[in-house]
């Protein structure tokens, strides 16, 4: 891109994954920053350079934008947003029950620094709103002398820093095509295609991306329930389908579903705001259902390796009229990952607790181990209250391994393809193993002594 301009006086409000990233990022781009958050102890934590999230290069980031006096963290957006040049939103914006999106959080950052905002000033969207907020955020702003963008974040967690500083695009929507520009130009240094679009078309860009990644990732693990049926295997199967230049590799990997605090949210989001519109989203509902579907796929694998044989994985379902419920009773699982992917510590929307919780209600004991949680978790009441009663953590896989009748690969960390499978055999009740990740080497499991299922693999 070829925009440039004077560091400018950015304000971003909130800390969460959205936000620090963003104004890590912004200060190591040479922008002076001021990240803004009503959590003290998160404040406290983050001026003194502790990063509280697990993800590449952003502890970094902080403590050199901290150092280089580019970055600095407050309590109050209120108190500040009169001295910035361009303001961001990146707070949460969470599915509530009855599939809206949660928009409190937004309106009440907005309602921070509305009348405080400096004249000629751009305050711009970025965290993840339905399509059609942009005239809401304009009616609750109430002025004209501020300028209103949409730019979009696509963050992966375990990336974010990359994907903040290589992106595969940078998405502007704005009204104001001198408020694009200058949001384009914060970007100076980052090279990435620009696109300029309005407001509600940025906003759709967001809801497509991620409902496209979540259909196709649904595609690939339907399609190795048929490679099982016919008797295919679905590593060959997507070789040749990803060679095909126009679908690519990418994201072509069986699973447990796809989850995450993005993925489950903006799709069902979109299905709303489809239905609002008066247009019946039957494809992106399909999507959904086959995900939640993928979930009783893998508990049933389970269930039939250790020979319980339930039935159906639908039969599985604990709501499911005359299931089953406790036909895993005096089983231990180990769970091999708990995170929804490697390289975060996040357990929003994880299809691994998922497929844990229903476990657990099929009365299965379950020891689990995850690389980035580690066996302390009195130190961690955010990670021990999404777990299940079921499930006891332990700090390593051969501790969560010993003694278990069965062990389940849910979250694809390197680590568990490197193990001692010859030892851990040896020291399982039963050598039997579900890779629901498609991670390990069926040919060495199956000479390590173990009963081996994958997904869709011969």
């Amino acid at each position: 891109m070829s925009e440039t301009a004077p560091p400018q006086r950015i304000l971003v409000v909130g800390a969460g994954y959205v936000g620090l990233t963003t104004a890590a990022c912004f200060a190591h781009l040479g922008h002076d920053v001021i990240c803004a958050d009503i959590d003290r102890a998160k404040v406290a934590s983050l001026s003194a350079g502790v990063v509280p999230i697990r993800e590449t290069d952003l502890d970094r980031l902080v403590t050199e934008g901290i150092a280089q006096r580019r970055l600095r963290f407050v309590i109050s957006a209120e108190a500040v947003a009169a001295t910035c040049d361009i303001a961001f939103l990146c707070v949460p914006t969470p599915l509530r029950a009855d599939g809206e999106t949660e928009l409190s959080y937004l309106m009440a950052a907005l309602d921070s620094v509305a009348s405080r905002l400096r004249p000629g000033s751009v305050l711009v969207t970025k965290s993840t709103v339905p399509v059609g907020t942009a005239p809401k955020i304009a009616a609750a702003l109430g002025r004209t002398d501020v300028a209103l963008a949409s730019n979009p974040e696509f963050l992966r967690e375990g990336s974010a820093v990359a994907d903040f500083l290589a992106p595969d695009r940078i998405v502007i929507g704005a009204d104001d095509l001198s408020a694009a520009h200058r949001i384009a130009a914060l970007y100076a240094g980052v090279d990435a295609p620009v696109i300029l679009s309005d407001p509600t078309s940025a906003e759709t860009v967001k809801y497509a991306a991620n409902a496209f990644l979540a259909a196709k990732v649904s595609f690939v693990n339907a399609l190795a329930a048929v490679c099982e049926a016919v008797g295919a295997d679905v590593d060959s199967v997507l070789e040749g389908v990803g060679s095909d230049h126009r679908i690519g590799s990418a994201y072509l990997q069986p699973g447990p579903g796809w989850g995450g605090s993005c993925l489950p949210k903006d799709t069902r989001a979109l299905v709303s705001v489809a239905n609002d519109a008066g247009y019946v989203f039957h494809l992106l509902e399909g999507v959904i259902t086959v995900n939640d579907q993928q979930l009783d796929r893998v508990v049933a694998k389970i269930a039939r390796i250790v020979g319980t044989e339930p039935g159906r994985p639908s039969d599985l379902s604990t709501d499911a009229p005359g299931a089953d419920v406790r036909c895993l009773d005096g089983v231990t699982v180990a769970v091999l990952g708990l995170t929804f992917k490697a390289g975060t510590d996040d357990l929003r929307g994880s299809p691994a607790l998922r497929v844990a919780d229903r476990l657990g209600a099929l009365g299965a004991q379950l020891v689990a181990y995850d690389p980035a949680l580690g066996d302390d978790l009195d130190a961690r009441p955010d990670i021990s209250a999404q777990l299940p009663a079921a499930l006891t953590v332990r700090g390593s896989a051969f501790e969560a391994l010993r003694g278990a009748d069965v062990a389940v690969v849910l979250t694809e960390w390197p680590e568990f393809a490197t193990l001692d499978w010859a030892w851990a055999a040896s020291e399982m009740a039963a050598a039997r193993i579900v890779d629901a990740r498609n991670l390990l080497d069926p040919v060495q499991l199956r000479a390590a002594g173990f009963t081996y299922e994958g997904l869709g693999r011969r």
